[in-house]
């Protein structure tokens, strides 16, 4: 399900053809879509989606893309790549390829509700995996690879119940304490519940003490 999506096409599509719709997408994206009346560079564009796959369900910074996608020399070039990568990332948000999952506080003026620290989330799980050409025996290979994919998947799910609710998604990182959760829904009245994804029961133990 996290290689097959939640294309409804892709439902009933026998498995070594799972990945045709989701591929296809992203080349309709490279290949019209991010021209939205500015040229902008297809290359960067695909090396930019695969930072964002290889940073799946991370906290990967802007400094991070850039590094994945750039070389620079000096400040006026980390400036540049920095405009770049915000304007790239601006139009693959107006184009719902991607989704951020905000920092939560329950401090109503905390600065890391401002969206400095969002988790990155392509909006279905089948469209990193795509990026990176990963089959279902790959990702039970890479387990590391699938516990992410994992939590993407959760999370798109979560999202969608959620905000069905009239609640949104959101994450918690305590980077004095280190503690964190993958997920916070908080609701409309302020009522919130977090959630640990763990994609093998022997984690849930260990969850449990994040409580």
């Amino acid at each position: 399900m996290i290689v097959r999506g939640g294309w409804p096409r892709n439902l009933n599509v026998d498995l070594d053809k799972i990945q045709i719709i989701p591929k296809s997408y992203i080349e309709s994206i490279l290949n019209k879509d991010i021209d939205d009346g500015k040229k902008r560079d297809k290359n960067k564009m695909n090396m930019l989606l695969k930072s964002l796959a290889r940073n799946e369900s991370t906290i990967a910074s802007i400094e991070t893309l850039i590094n994945d996608i750039e070389e620079y020399n000096s400040n006026e070039e980390i400036l540049q790549s920095r405009i770049t990568v915000n304007d790239y990332l601006d139009v693959l948000n107006r184009l719902h390829l991607i989704e951020n999952q905000e920092a939560y506080s329950n401090n109503y003026r905390s600065r890391s509700r401002v969206g400095k620290s969002v988790k990155r989330h392509f909006t279905d799980p089948s469209i990193a995996c795509a990026v990176l050409n990963l089959t279902s025996e790959k990702l039970i290979k890479d387990l590391k690879t699938f516990g992410l994919m994992f939590e993407s998947l959760v999370e798109r799910d979560l999202r969608i119940y959620a905000e069905y609710l009239g609640g949104k998604l959101y994450h918690f990182r305590d980077n004095i304490s280190g503690l964190e959760v993958d997920s916070i829904i908080e609701f409309a009245d302020g009522e919130y519940c977090a959630i640990e994804v763990k994609l093998g029961f022997n984690e849930v133990e260990a969850a449990k003490k994040l409580y």
